[in-house]
């Protein structure tokens, strides 16, 4: 018997490689994704027919994690073994814009599938709930940060992401639904969002050396950052949700890089050399070559709290879950070169 996957946020860049990992384990395949006027499918068309429907193992469902009454009845009819909730609004600077979307979705949705399984006693279904290194927010001591760290959310994002952890732990203890978070450092991948950081100075920066774009502005250059791939990140979320018991895990590389790092690595991949002059907000890189200004800072890009050092301790999943990163940064931001410059 083919084991059933019900998969909120489907169409986001982990639902897509999660769905792609559980197609070849032999799943069929239940995806989540809200309706929308145009299509918002490119990350799942490879894997999911939406014209001919030819894959028998893959299943979508219009839904909305604001709707408790269709989370519900979705999953009652799907009755699935796995629920994986990689369902959010997932842009920490949005949340300071949308604070009550926010919360409505990435908070209380969580709390809606899992009171869906206590009132249907969906007792074998285990539930996965993507929990997020913004949690742990303000750090003082910049060391890694592993499942026993404090959680200090500098964000209603990171807020509300501690609020669906100590939810999926409440679901645990009080009903004994299996429940797991998957506390996941920064993840990036060719399929990544344009408006995310990673995404913006490869898109960026190839485009500048393309000649189609003059300049790139970005925020907090000095931010530090955890950076995975997403494909190694799906495969934990699956591994976490096979272990004997429902518990809480943090997935990362225990590596670090500043933002002006990962630029700086992407830029000389690109052959682009950069000078840096100024400071703070005035701060910019200039293209050696050209001698123009390619890099600036502005203001708008920058959070109202920051959070300044994120690195994760992954040592409990590499013990118990045989589970560490495949690739590594670099290889990360090979694999989204290459992908952006096949565009063009």
């Amino acid at each position: 018997m083919k084991k059933k996957a019900l998969i909120f946020g489907i169409t986001g860049q982990d639902g897509s490689y999660l769905a792609e990992f559980l197609l070849n384990k032999n799943y069929i395949i239940h995806g989540v994704k809200r309706r929308s006027s145009s299509a918002n499918t490119e990350r799942i068309d490879h894997i999911f027919d939406s014209l001919n429907f030819s894959n028998k193992n893959f299943f979508i469902h219009y839904g909305d994690l604001s709707d408790g009454t269709n989370t519900l009845n979705i999953i009652n009819k799907v009755k699935p073994d796995e629920i994986y909730n990689l369902a959010a609004q997932s842009h920490v600077k949005v949340s300071f814009d949308l604070p009550e979307y926010t919360a409505d979705i990435t908070a209380i949705g969580a709390l809606r599938i899992l009171e869906s399984l206590r009132i249907l006693k969906l007792k074998k279904t285990k539930f996965y709930q993507a929990s997020s290194s913004e949690m742990f927010g303000m750090v003082k001591n910049k060391k890694s940060l592993n499942e026993s760290s404090t959680f200090h959310p500098r964000s209603i994002y990171g807020v509300s992401k501690v609020f669906a952890f100590h939810t999926t732990v409440h679901y645990r203890e009080a009903y004994g639904i299996y429940a797991s978070n998957g506390i996941l450092f920064n993840h990036e991948s060719p399929r990544r969002g344009p408006t995310f950081v990673t995404k913006k100075i490869v898109q960026g920066l190839v485009r500048i050396k393309m000649g189609l774009q003059k300049k790139l502005t970005l925020g907090n250059l000095y931010a530090i950052r955890d950076w995975g791939h997403a494909k190694d990140y799906a495969i934990s979320m699956w591994k976490i949700l096979q272990y004997k018991n429902a518990d809480d895990w943090v997935i990362a590389t225990n590596k670090e890089h500043t933002v002006k790092k990962f630029l700086e690595i992407v830029s000389k991949k690109l052959d682009i050399n950069i000078k840096w002059v100024g400071k703070g907000i005035k701060e910019k890189g200039i293209n050696k070559k050209t001698g123009k200004v390619i890099i600036d800072i502005n203001q708008k890009y920058f959070r109202p709290s920051e959070v300044d050092f994120l690195k994760g301790d992954f040592s409990k999943a590499k013990k118990l879950l045989k589970w560490k990163p495949g690739i590594s940064t670099n290889q990360l931001i090979d694999d989204m070169i290459n992908q952006e410059l096949s565009n063009y």
